[in-house]
């Protein structure tokens, strides 16, 4: 059986083994398929209903759950990408779902177009993207998502359903973050702006003056996160907002010497000597959080929000009203402290506004974001299961792509509009073709 090795670092072989990016999910599909076209797609999705096979649609597995893992039709919309349309008057861009957000955000930028928020990498596709929630930090603007005007869904029957807030909008409000549950989605429209400047300015700063003055922190940049490095008291600052110019980018050296040398490989090597010997954990983490110098650059928005992540890990990530996470952060820190556990990545705090998407993690509150990571290849379930318990507790919202162990009747309770989306996907989709083991989990069955 012949294999390919992927651009972004996986196997595919044909009806082979499938796997994600941090490597913890596999699937064996009974066939996987590239449609060149919506209609094709569509036929596709007719097929597997009459050969009695589930569908699921993957971009490039950059989810840590199985949400994309299946045993029947694995769709793979790598020709399906590039720009559909730009509407200047409604200042919105078309794009074919398979479209990689990293192509996106340089198609735009030659337009003198961009998205208002993003995440802070973009390898993943639009469609992938969108559907897990992906997001970046900001005190007014929200996920990817929640910049959805329009997007088209391929439904369990074969038909082709556009939505938006004017056409089917009880879809709109669910699809925006369908999980992959409602349909394939083969397009996305965008809102955009004007390409504009952004200015980073990146400090290290004790943990204690970042808790004590986290709400003026939020409230007085458009978009504020920090890393804090476990077994320190230290952390990594990041500002951005925006600026009249001009525009100063990171020198070419010192972005490779920061970006590539040092978050890369050298916290690569750390991490192995970390995982070979966790005795030398506590004190890499105390080297790792004193490496970056502060630093102030201005730049275009995805050269700013986004940066390159090469070294393989897993992820839990939850979303905590953001009234809670000054406490909920000293609470996973005293658990930290009083533990064995030896961590060699940071937690990754961000924030974004209330939006109106059903089951976005920050549907109808202002929320922030927790995340914490292990290395690849060394043990994260005791550390995952402590911080989840304390995540929990706060009616904290995983992340759809990152790892967790919550239910349907979890989700029932921390999300009010939760009844709303699966009797919405009991509509369309009444035979489960989209359904599988994450679905039966998180939705119910």
């Amino acid at each position: 059986m012949s294999s390919t090795r992927t651009a972004s670092g996986r196997t595919s072989a044909k009806n082979g083994t499938w796997r994600n990016w941090g490597g913890n999910v596999s699937a064996r599909p009974a066939r996987e398929v590239a449609p060149a076209s919506v209609e094709e797609l569509a036929d596709v999705v007719r097929r597997a209903a009459e050969d009695g096979l589930r569908v699921k649609a993957v971009g490039t597995g950059h989810s840590f759950t199985s949400i994309a893992a299946t045993d029947g039709v694995l769709i793979r919309p790598r020709l399906l990408t590039g720009i559909r349309r730009i509407d200047r008057d409604a200042m919105t861009v078309t794009v074919e779902a398979g479209t990689p957000l990293k192509r996106l955000n340089t198609a735009l930028a030659r337009e003198g177009l961009s998205l208002t928020n993003m995440g802070d990498i973009m390898e993943q596709t639009v469609a992938g993207a969108t559907s897990t929630g992906t997001h970046g930090t900001g005190r007014d603007s929200a996920s990817v998502s929640a910049q959805i005007e329009g997007l088209e869904l391929v439904t369990a029957d074969g038909s082709v359903l556009t939505c938006s807030e004017r056409e089917n909008p009880e879809v709109f409000a669910a699809a925006r973050i369908g999980l992959g549950a409602l349909g394939v989605v083969t397009a996305i429209t965008f809102a955009v702006e004007p390409v504009f400047l952004l200015t980073a300015r990146e400090e290290p700063m004790p943990l204690d003056r970042v808790l004590a003055d986290f709400d003026e922190l939020w409230a007085e940049n458009e978009h504020f996160e920090f890393y804090w490095f476990p077994h320190t008291g230290s952390t990594t600052t990041k500002r951005n907002n925006r600026s009249a110019g001009p525009a100063q980018p990171v020198g070419r050296l010192q972005g490779w010497f920061d970006d590539e040398f040092l978050s890369n490989g050298v916290f690569q090597a750390a991490n192995w000597v970390g995982r070979a010997v966790p005795a030398t954990v506590p004190a890499i983490a105390r080297v790792s959080s004193k490496a970056l110098s502060a630093r102030t650059y201005t730049d275009t928005p995805y050269k700013v929000f986004t940066s390159p992540r090469r070294v393989r890990f897993v992820e839990m990530e939850y979303a905590v009203p953001r009234e809670a996470v000054v406490e909920t952060l000293r609470e996973l820190k005293a658990m930290v402290d009083r533990s064995p556990l030896r961590i060699s990545f940071p937690v990754e705090v961000r924030t974004a506004p209330a939006d109106d998407i059903t089951l976005s993690t920050a549907s109808g509150r202002d929320s922030a974001y927790i995340a914490v990571h292990m290395f690849r290849g060394t043990p994260y379930q005791a550390y995952f299961t402590a911080a989840e318990r304390i995540f929990t507790a706060h009616e904290g919202r995983p992340h759809w792509g990152k790892i967790h162990t919550r239910d349907a009747a979890y989700f029932s309770q921390v999300y009010p509009r939760f009844g709303e989306f699966t009797a919405l996907r009991d509509r369309l989709d009444p035979d489960r073709r989209f359904q599988n083991d994450y679905l039966r989990r998180v939705l119910g069955s």
